[in-house]
């Protein structure tokens, strides 16, 4: 899903390979399993303010993480959002001043290396 307001492009997704149980129960919501990235209007040099968001695995983020330095794109937080979740989900924050194609080519990069694999919590 994608909006366009206010000047900014967001595009909406989600991880739906996790199967997230929080506090015993089986989740199906977005707000679990998200990922979300935006495009704030560019400037004349065609280079705009980009963020992305996404729900990671505990044991992808040194792999995601190295995958946007690498890009020049920084990791601006890695936290979690729920307790009591299986699998353990964290989430992370990135950000770059650039071209939003550019961006998005980029992020699909890193985040080529998230699993696809079904991962089900218990």
């Amino acid at each position: 899903m994608h909006t366009s307001q206010n000047g900014v492009c967001t595009v909406m997704k989600s991880r739906t390979n996790i199967k997230p149980v929080v506090l015993g129960r089986r989740g199906n919501s977005f707000l679990l399993v998200p990922q979300m990235f935006s495009f704030e209007s560019m400037t004349k040099d065609g280079r705009a303010l980009c963020s992305g968001e996404t729900v990671i695995l505990q044991s992808e983020i040194n792999r995601f993480t190295s995958r946007l330095r690498r890009h020049g794109i920084k990791v601006t937080a890695i936290h979690n959002h729920w307790l009591f979740d299986s699998p353990r989900l964290m989430f992370m924050h990135w950000e770059s001043i650039d071209n939003p194609v550019a961006f998005a080519r980029k992020t699909k990069d890193a985040l080529s290396v998230l699993t696809t694999r079904v991962v089900r919590g218990k």
